[in-house]
C-alpha cells in the first residue's frame, strides 16, 4: 500500500465526493473552529473533518473564510487604534487585506497540507485526495459528454432514414 493509499486516508474509491471516511466528520465546535482558523490543532475526533475540509470540492472557499477570520484581529486593531482620520484607517485596512489575501492565495496549497499534516495524516494526502477527485469528476464529464454525443448521434441517423 502506498503512503496516500484509499485505506490510509480512509476512502473505499477514489471519487472525492463518494468517499467513506474512516475517521467519522465530526465539524467541531465553534470555538475550536476559531481556534483551528488561526492555526490550532483539534482533537483527535474532527481528524475526519479536517480531512474533508480541506479537500472537498469548496476547500479553497473554507480556506479563504480560515483566512479571513485570521486577518479580522489586526484589521480591526488598525480602524481602532490607528491615530488618524477615518478614511486612512480604512485604507490602511483594505490594504492590509489585500495583501493578506495575497500571501493566503500563494500560500494555499502549503497552508491547507499543513493543516492535515497536524492532523495526523501524511504529507502530500490533500493534495492526493483533490487530485483523485478532480479526475473522477473529469471521468464522470467525459462519460457525460460521450453520452450526449451518442445520443445526438442517435437522433440524427433516426431524422436522416439511416
Amino acid at each position: 500500500m502506498s503512503v496516500i493509499g484509499h485505506e490510509r486516508i480512509g476512502m473505499a474509491h477514489p471519487e472525492g465526493a463518494d468517499r467513506t471516511p474512516a475517521d467519522p466528520i465530526v465539524p467541531p465546535a465553534p470555538h475550536r473552529w476559531i481556534g483551528y482558523a488561526f492555526g490550532g490543532r483539534l482533537p483527535e475526533g474532527n481528524r475526519g473533518w479536517i480531512l474533508h475540509d480541506t479537500t472537498t470540492g469548496t476547500w479553497w472557499l473554507r480556506h479563504l473564510t480560515r483566512t479571513l477570520v485570521q486577518l479580522a484581529v489586526p484589521i480591526a486593531l488598525v480602524v481602532a487604534l490607528l491615530p488618524a482620520p477615518w478614511g486612512l484607517r480604512l485604507a490602511a485596512a483594505l490594504a492590509g487585506l489585500v495583501l493578506g489575501l495575497i500571501f493566503s492565495l500563494a500560500y494555499m496549497s502549503e497552508t491547507t497540507e499543513n493543516r492535515v499534516v497536524k492532523a495526523g495524516y501524511p504529507a502530500g494526502t490533500a493534495q492526493a485526495v483533490r487530485d483523485r477527485g478532480s479526475l473522477a469528476r473529469q471521468q464522470r464529464e467525459s462519460e457525460r459528454k460521450h453520452a450526449a454525443a451518442a445520443r445526438r448521434g442517435a437522433r440524427y441517423r433516426s431524422r436522416a432514414g439511416r
